[in-house]
């Protein structure tokens, strides 16, 4: 067999990336400029969209010199202030109308198999955040950043519980039993009303007129 320059790369041998936690999407980098003294300077600003597509989403802003820089200072600020959101059945659980500066927009509930009706930076948001069927509406500026905004004001104001929260009336330890806590807490309830007077102990109801002003019964000396 003839001889190859190129060495055999052995199978195997790359490592395996580990799925990330978190799906990040870059929605815009625009060159902005800052006039001092001396002349103008210029930066990237990036805007980053982050989240896990099971009710957990965030955006972020950053600027640099470089647009790497900016990218990964925005995708910082957005994983610092990422919200949860309820989701039901694939989507929203309510309608929703919210204006944010000069952008207006509506979001309604939709049944399953209609996907996202939405624009393309509104629609990566909520894609980000796990919603499947949403129907919206937007208004007004067409700036990215604004509408991005927009988005998470509107999913901010949605009411319900998230997915990772549950209630805690439905605490249980996973075999349909009750926590600690809510055991512990049940165990008091029923010791304090199976109180029983003890013999020679005398019960005998009060009023406020009874009692003075530093907290004693009046006439008990």
């Amino acid at each position: 067999m003839a001889k190859t320059a190129r060495p055999e790369r052995k199978k195997g041998g790359r490592s395996r990336r580990e799925p990330k936690e978190y799906e990040e999407t870059t929605l815009s980098v625009d060159r902005v400029t800052r006039v001092v003294a001396g002349g103008r300077r210029l930066r990237f600003r990036a805007v980053v969209v982050v989240g896990n597509k099971k009710g957990k989403v965030g955006i972020g802003t950053g600027k640099a010199n470089e647009v790497r820089s900016a990218v990964e200072k925005a995708t910082a600020v957005a994983k610092r202030n990422m919200i949860r959101i309820p989701i039901v059945q694939g989507t929203i659980p309510h309608e929703v109308d919210t204006k944010y500066k000069a952008a207006r927009l509506r979001l309604v509930p939709a049944s399953e198999g209609t996907g996202v009706i939405a624009g393309s930076v509104i629609r990566v948001v909520l894609e980000h955040a796990g919603v499947k069927n949403v129907l919206s509406k937007r208004y007004g500026s067409p700036n990215k950043l604004v509408n991005a905004q927009a988005v998470m004001k509107a999913l901010s104001s949605l009411r319900g519980t998230p997915q990772d929260e549950e209630p805690e009336a439905k605490k249980t330890d996973g075999k349909g039993n009750k926590s600690k806590g809510d055991k512990k807490a049940g165990k008091e309830e029923e010791e304090s009303e199976d109180v029983e007077p003890q013999p020679g102990m005398e019960v005998k109801e009060v009023s406020k007129k009874d009692i003075d002003r530093e907290g004693t019964l009046k006439g008990k000396k």
